[in-house]
């Protein structure tokens, strides 16, 4: 989980910029202040923005969202070997393993995301991320070696039982990694901390993946944009989130040429190569988790099925961006995008 699985391309400078580092007071009457922490978890930048009644609120709110995040990444995090998922991968193809809640809530989450991807999205996908090794050794796997794993990557073999809280992999050499949600989750955990802590608005961002809640003070939610795939620090599309997530998944961080061909790490679960139908998908949902799973497995399953998915389901909305370069974007948000 802690592999930075992907850089997707929500940027919100704009609003950062806004915000500096201090506060911004829109009321005489009782100001509320804007306050902002990055700290490294999960392998990544995480900033927090907590919008609150005064700096102590803020601050407090702030770190009560660390904290849960810091929590979830002892539990989820497959570099770290005492982790819950880690002993469900240590214990394939022997037994069961009980995990907690949150564990248990999770794998469950992303056996949903695959089923409505037709396994584009894929948590057993990792002993085929570990032959490419895309980033570390940039190896190109032979047939024969992705043919060898094959029956590894099942993700419907993978054993839940609701009643026992256990997971299990029945066959040795599985591992479940939930790097392609887990972000998303950790974000929308952090949320609900902060809001019982008593932020009334503010922004937890795990690299790409963004969860808001309220608004920034003067403002109709917070502005967030989307990257463009092809050219480094130019914005595609601009879009004010208020109460929902954000997540891109995007062929442009991770992934090395040969030859004048890209290899990246969204890997197809069918041919276990890198998909190809996309440049970049970004997905906006209700929820932190739903737009972290759904991203990836849009990647794979390309921009004509994967905008039918998306017109289907409620409270999700996307902005696809071809192998070409060309943009589709869903009908509920096209009154919504502002293009630079």
């Amino acid at each position: 989980m802690l592999r930075n699985r992907r850089w997707a391309m929500a940027v919100w400078a704009l609003f950062l910029s806004m915000t500096a580092e201090g506060c911004i007071s829109v009321s005489a009457v009782a100001p509320p202040v804007v306050v902002k922490r990055a700290q490294m978890h999960m392998g990544t930048v995480v900033s927090i923005t907590a919008v609150a009644a005064d700096a102590t609120a803020a601050q407090v709110a702030i770190e009560v969202g660390f904290h849960e995040i810091k929590r979830l990444e002892q539990l989820l995090s497959t570099w770290i070997a005492s982790s819950e998922l880690s002993q469900v991968n240590t214990a394939a193809g022997r037994g069961p393993v009980a995990v907690g809640q949150e564990t248990l809530e999770l794998v469950l989450r992303s056996l949903e995301m695959a089923r409505l991807t037709e396994g584009g999205f894929n948590i057993a996908i990792g002993p085929a991320v570990e032959a490419w090794s895309v980033t570390e050794r940039e190896r190109i796997p032979t047939q024969e070696d992705l043919h060898a794993l094959k029956p590894l990557v099942d993700w419907s073999r993978i054993q839940i039982d609701q009643q026992t809280h256990t997971v299990f992999l029945p066959k040795p050499g599985m591992r479940i990694d939930v790097g392609g949600i887990g972000k998303g989750y950790a974000a929308d955990r952090a949320v609900d901390a902060m809001k019982k802590a008593g932020a009334h608005g503010g922004v937890v961002a795990l690299s790409g993946d963004i969860k808001t809640f309220g608004d920034l003070p003067g403002m109709n939610g917070f502005p967030v944009g989307i990257r463009h795939p092809r050219q480094e620090g130019n914005l595609i599309a601009m879009i004010d989130l208020k109460n929902e997530a954000i997540s891109t998944a995007g062929d442009y961080e991770r992934y090395f040429e040969r030859d004048g061909i890209r290899y990246h790490h969204i890997l197809d679960p069918q041919s276990l190569e890198p998909a190809r139908k996309c440049q970049s998908v970004t997905v906006i949902a209700s929820e932190g988790a739903v737009a972290d799973g759904l991203d990836t497995g849009i990647f794979v399953l390309g921009p004509e099925r994967g905008m039918a998915l998306v017109e289907q389901l409620p409270d999700v909305e996307a902005v696809i961006i071809d192998d070409r370069g060309r943009v589709a974007v869903s009908s509920g948000l096209r009154t919504r995008v502002r293009y630079p």
